[in-house]
């Protein structure tokens, strides 16, 4: 079993970085949230059965313990930055216009709730309405309605960003 969940985890780590990069500034609090969510990604494994895409499955146990990470430091009173290694993509285009694009997409991003945010990098990971409800825990409809509406949001808050 050990070696299955090694030979697992090798495979689908993007995922699991994708969902700490969105939701940790610093690389200390990703590394500790990986840490995190591998640990429940174990502790889950021996029940996992098939019902559902094994990606689902982890995008779902990754985003409930980012969020729930995010509950506990909300807890306690502390300041946050948004640091410059947030805005760093790993293939950024050289093109410097869509450079200045993604790093406001990203800002944008960075002001939605902790949901949204999980729901946004689902949509742009090109997840269907119905993967994105079954990995979430919400209807396939309300899925719809929250994409319109967070594309609404980032839409108006970059068109408030200075050009």
């Amino acid at each position: 079993m050990e070696k299955d969940f090694v030979a697992f985890i090798q495979k689908h780590q993007g995922i699991i970085h994708k969902v700490c990069r969105m939701y940790c500034d610093s690389e200390d609090d990703r590394q500790d949230l990986f840490q995190e969510v591998l640990f429940q990604l174990w502790k889950s494994y021996p029940k996992f059965r098939g019902d559902s895409k094994i990606s689902t499955w982890m995008y779902r146990i990754a985003l409930n313990t980012a969020i729930a990470r995010l509950r506990k430091v909300k807890r306690k009173p502390s300041e946050f930055s948004l640091s410059d290694s947030t805005l760093q993509f790993p293939d950024t285009p050289s093109d410097t216009e869509k450079e200045e694009q993604l790093k406001n997409l990203q800002l944008a991003i960075q002001k939605l709730s902790k949901v949204e945010k999980g729901i946004i990098m689902l949509y742009l990971e090109e997840k269907s309405y119905d993967e994105i409800a079954e990995i979430i825990g919400i209807t396939k409809t309300n899925v719809g309605v929250k994409i319109n509406r967070i594309k609404k949001k980032l839409k108006e808050t970059l068109e408030k960003l200075p050009q």
